[in-house]
């Protein structure tokens, strides 16, 4: 297509899952009318998980101090900021895909079915201004932002041929990151540990944490999540996209697909999982427990096939 280079190789975008990498409306509104209306709630306490008794809820832990640190807001207007500018670097490059391009209408129906399941893990997304779009770049990677911003790339759906399943398995691992407020962690971590002896006195009016965050806001662009956050942001993308009507197993056939085209070092998407046959074994460890939600689930009325050109 004229206006979509799928050739273009853009910068590695803001939190991709690598580098640190539903809605509030009905499943079949369109996501054309997706909008936020504000900030919400943070993160909701455990006691609210240890009401429900299936899923994946009992094995996440609560909610790191370190996200109070900094606030919400700052975080998300900060992811804002960057990925209109990673849009509109993208748009200049004729790398960012239309609205009527099939590859964006399977991508945001599949995070239609989504976003209503992910209130139960954060409060806050029910006023996110969610949104999905796809970057014409080889890349194998994908990304979703503080506020529920959304990319994928050309190239993580052409080379791997993904069924919609696969691609209900990364947007749910990847809207995992976003829910848990794993970047808020790591900017809280961070302002912690510059803050110093200044921290106690700082906790009550925030102000210079505020700063902090402020002045951390370039950081989205490269912080990397650890190993405790990718394992479990694929405990919640499984129990998302289970709930969806996605087949969990779908999670053990694209990290197949992952190692396979692990050919020297490994893309982006995968440098800080664990790696091979553990990160299978998780998951299949995990399936038992959410396999009942798929089975129960209902079915996405339409299916989508992977890129062909």
């Amino acid at each position: 297509m004229q206006d979509f280079d799928t050739n273009a190789d853009l910068p590695l975008p803001p939190l991709a899952h690598a580098r640190g990498c539903t809605c509030p409306l009905h499943q079949r509104r369109r996501v054309a009318a997706w909008a936020g209306l504000g900030a919400g709630a943070s993160l909701l306490p455990a006691s609210v998980f240890a009401q429900q008794d299936d899923g994946v809820t009992r094995q996440v832990g609560k909610e790191s101090k370190f996200t109070q640190l900094v606030p919400a807001e700052q975080v998300e207007q900060a992811a804002l900021q960057q990925y209109e500018q990673l849009k509109k670097d993208a748009r200049a490059k004729r790398a960012l895909a239309p609205d009527s391009h099939p590859q964006v209408i399977r991508l945001r129906a599949i995070a239609q079915r989504i976003i209503p399941y992910t209130y139960t893990w954060n409060a806050r997304a029910r006023d996110w201004r969610w949104e999905v779009n796809l970057i014409g770049s080889k890349e194998l990677n994908a990304f979703c932002m503080p506020g529920g911003k959304i990319a994928f790339y050309w190239g993580i759906l052409k080379q791997l041929q993904l069924s919609d399943d696969e691609v209900a398995m990364i947007m749910g691992h990847e809207m995992a990151h976003a829910l848990r407020e794993h970047a808020r962690e790591r900017m809280g971590k961070s302002s912690a540990t510059r803050l110093g002896a200044n921290l106690i006195s700082s906790l009550l009016g925030l102000g210079q944490l505020g700063d902090a965050a402020l002045g951390m806001g370039a950081q989205l662009l490269t912080l990397k999540f650890s190993r405790e956050d990718e394992s479990e942001a694929d405990l919640v993308g499984l129990d998302l996209a289970a709930r969806a009507g996605y087949d969990p197993r779908a999670g053990v056939s694209l990290w197949q697909k992952m190692l396979k085209a692990n050919e020297g070092a490994p893309p982006e998407f995968m440098s800080t999982h664990p790696a091979g046959p553990t990160r299978i074994a998780d998951i299949e460890k995990t399936l038992p427990k959410v396999l009942p939600l798929f089975e129960k689930a209902p079915k996405p009325p339409e299916r989508f096939s992977p890129p062909t050109a």
